[in-house]
């Protein structure tokens, strides 16, 4: 350790870290939104105006902003945990509970340590953040759906091999998002990681 510096100079600043990481990807949530559905939207015109195979670029574009944003998520997930872990510590030096800015969190946006989809707890009521991130995902579903819908007709028209190409394609990859996100994330998986590290102690949290 550097001479001078105390574990709670370094739990300070690595808070300071951590509260950039949760506005950091709190912004890049609603960026990755953004971008997805200005891209569905173009998709769509173009489909209507009479180029229909855009609708089949609809779906995988769905899948693609709906992951991305689970990791910009799980990414928040993170900091806010590591963020969690040393508030704990700083309170506990000083001797009284000054940091409450991870209680505030937990009961007023999403739960850390619960069964959720993604930040949608499933052991609560629901949030207004939890309530936002339902109707993205409703929106990412159904707009999944009528691109498929939408484009069959292309994919009949193109043969039986693009047909099961795309499906397979298609198929596999919302599969294998869908098999690893519940695991992730109702499972507990990602968090579980973390308190297994977090819970050995706040020395290795300020390292």
């Amino acid at each position: 350790m550097t001479v001078g510096i105390t574990p709670l100079q370094i739990a300070t600043e690595q808070l300071s870290r951590m509260r950039g990481m949760t506005a950091l990807y709190h912004k890049q949530f609603f960026t990755d939104i953004f971008r997805t559905t200005v891209l569905g939207l173009a998709l769509f015109g173009l489909g209507f105006w009479g180029i229909e195979p855009a609708f089949l670029a609809i779906p995988f574009v769905a899948l693609i902003g709906a992951s991305q944003t689970a990791f910009d998520a799980s990414y928040l997930i993170f900091a806010r945990h590591y963020a969690r872990a040393l508030e704990d510590y700083i309170n506990h030096e000083l001797g009284e509970e000054i940091l409450v800015a991870a209680s505030l969190e937990d009961s007023y946006l999403f739960p850390l340590d619960s069964s959720k989809i993604v930040t949608i707890p499933l052991n609560r009521a629901p949030t207004w953040f939890s309530l936002m991130t339902f109707l993205y995902t409703a929106t990412g579903v159904l707009t999944f759906v009528a691109g498929l819908v939408l484009g069959s007709g292309v994919l009949e028209d193109a043969g039986a091999g693009w047909t099961t190409g795309y499906g397979v394609s298609l198929a596999v990859m919302t599969a294998a998002a869908l098999a690893v996100g519940l695991w992730w994330f109702p499972g507990g998986e990602g968090e579980r990681r973390l308190s297994a590290i977090l819970g050995e102690g706040l020395g290795k949290a300020v390292g």
